[in-house]
């Protein structure tokens, strides 16, 4: 089981948060590149220990979201806190501060290719938290353990694994230094349908015993019900529909139902070219 994160661990400048008040708490968050306006006044609450997952087809804004949020991108307008704490804005330590309170899965698992396995898992460790080695290959080994791959794979180096292996080495990443909030970029991309079942098991066993706030972006929709409590369609720059996990079937939203059943009919136009004539 994870150890219990220590109050001593938080970062000297984190606040509590008070009852009530969201983990992460998002709104009126614009960003546009050029004419083009990706995320045009989106409101989001998700509470501590939620796992949300927003939905939405390619190029709607979903990762520019996840980029907003971790402070990769400047929103041109919006707000969004975490603990309380502005992430628009921030600088240095103060945004230092809130994103080791992150972890992240990547769409492709991003590990380094010049690193062996447990160095990556350990990279955080290592790098961000100044830990000897050889405690953070402790560390990186059982984190490796949870995520169901032995001792052996941890001298190995990622050219050496399967999409499946690579996928659980940058979970066990993700959970290395037992973040409070996990963020899942497109979990089972690159997946067969049996491997991704498995990766997304994985996910909801990590993040319920770690106790961690996961929002997860997606168009797969097997994945997204597996691992979410709650779901959000992105559409056209703002989250058309949100809700429990188990009411999406019955959402009323033409948008929704024709993007969760896959039709080519509906009020989302495709823009494809005739190349036949």
């Amino acid at each position: 089981s994870f150890p219990t994160r220590r109050s001593s661990d938080l970062a000297p400048s984190a606040t509590p948060r008070p009852a009530g008040q969201p983990k992460i708490q998002i709104r009126g968050l614009k960003k546009s590149f050029g004419r083009k306006v990706v995320l045009d006044g989106l409101d989001l609450d998700i509470g501590a220990g939620d796992s949300v997952v927003i939905i939405g087809g390619s190029g709607s804004g979903k990762s520019v979201l996840l980029k907003c949020i971790l402070g990769l991108l400047h929103p041109d307008g919006g707000s969004i806190l975490v603990d309380g704490e502005e992430v628009v804005g921030a600088r240095g330590g103060k945004l230092d501060a809130i994103r080791r309170k992150f972890g992240m899965l990547f769409q492709y698992a991003a590990l380094f290719d010049s690193l062996t396995v447990w160095r990556n898992v350990a990279f955080g460790l290592i790098n961000a938290e100044g830990m000897a080695p050889a405690e953070a290959k402790k560390i990186a080994l059982t984190k490796l353990g949870q995520v169901g791959l032995g001792p052996e794979v941890a001298e190995l180096y990622p050219a050496e694994l399967s999409g499946g292996m690579k996928k659980r080495v940058g979970l066990a990443r993700a959970i290395a230094t037992e973040p409070e909030v996990i963020f899942f970029d497109e979990p089972t991309t690159g997946l067969d349908p049996i491997m991704g079942h498995v990766i997304d098991n994985l996910i909801v066993a990590c993040v319920e015993q770690l106790g961690a706030t996961a929002l997860s972006i997606t168009h797969d929709m097997a994945s997204a019900r597996r691992i979410s409590k709650r779901m959000a369609m992105l559409y056209q720059g703002k989250l058309i529909w949100q809700g429990p996990t188990r009411d999406i079937d019955r959402s009323g939203n033409a948008y929704v139902e024709q993007f969760i059943n896959g039709r080519a009919e509906g009020p989302i136009q495709m823009q494809v070219q005739d190349h036949f004539g």
